[in-house]
């Protein structure tokens, strides 16, 4: 399996549990220090992990990091399973004074989000048609279901992402390719904790009332955690779902959206 994001909170969880189950693991990410810290955890729980490193706002990086990644695994076989979990989140009023600068703020989310999660899935489409077996999850988000105030720009990339993953998955169901996504609201995760930052510097708020204020947000009241997501990702993979996207709100549960 093929996990982008993978030094994250969410990246390393999902590799953390591959890893578990016996999956060996390509883990992708733009911090070569911080790649090769995830895959001495992976070899010390006794997987088989590698890592490559892949900038997903770049597409010729993506190509060549597809490339080095079938190459690296290619003794045990194809690529079939590929996790969509890096991407960005920047807030913004709607509409920005500089305008140049808010087009740009859009261009970079869709660039990552969705645009660097479907170059690398058309990267590997080809083995996983050639094995005629293949599975990629993406991980939106809430903001890929819902509407959210300064985060249009994200929202709109995820909407993206989601609506990729339904289309996908009708498209590639006779050939034997599955496409599902796994929408968190929100995770306790650094990208949160970017979040909370954020709140202190401008409101005043203490980390810990920022933190609670993201939490009541989620229905569940709670943050969704990163092994919540992590066992969602896995339960679509091992099964026979496809078309599926799975909204975590915070109360335990793994609901169809």
């Amino acid at each position: 399996a093929l996990v982008t994001g993978a030094t994250g909170g969410i990246g390393r969880a999902v590799c953390l549990r591959l890893a578990r189950e016996g999956v060996a693991v390509v883990a992708a990410g733009r911090d070569r220090e911080k790649l090769a810290e995830v895959v001495e955890e992976l070899e010390g729980l006794g997987g088989v992990a590698w890592s490559v490193e892949i900038d997903l706002a770049d597409p010729a990086s993506i190509a060549a990091g597809a490339a080095e990644a079938r190459e690296l695994s290619a003794a045990i076989g194809p690529i079939t399973w590929l996790v969509n979990n890096a991407g960005i989140a920047i807030s913004a009023p709607l509409v920005e004074k500089d305008r140049e600068a808010a087009g740009d703020l859009y261009e970079r989310h869709m660039d990552v989000n969705f645009h660097g999660a479907r170059h690398l899935f058309e990267s590997l489409l080809p083995g996983m048609l050639r094995a005629e077996r293949g599975v990629m999850i993406n991980v939106a988000s809430s903001a890929g279901l819902f509407g959210y105030a300064y985060v249009a720009a994200y929202c709109a990339s995820k909407h993206a992402l989601v609506g990729y993953t339904r289309a996908a998955a009708l498209e590639l169901a006779k050939k034997g390719v599955r496409a599902n996504a796994v929408c968190p609201h929100y995770v306790d995760s650094p990208m949160t904790e970017a979040s909370v930052r954020r709140v202190v510097e401008t409101t005043g708020k203490s980390a810990a009332e920022a933190r609670e204020f993201f939490a009541a947000q989620n229905p569940g009241g709670r943050l969704v955690t990163p092994e919540e997501v992590a066992d969602a990702v896995w339960e679509l993979l091992r099964s026979e779902s496809n078309g599926r996207v799975v909204e975590l709100d915070g109360s335990g549960s793994m609901k169809d959206a």
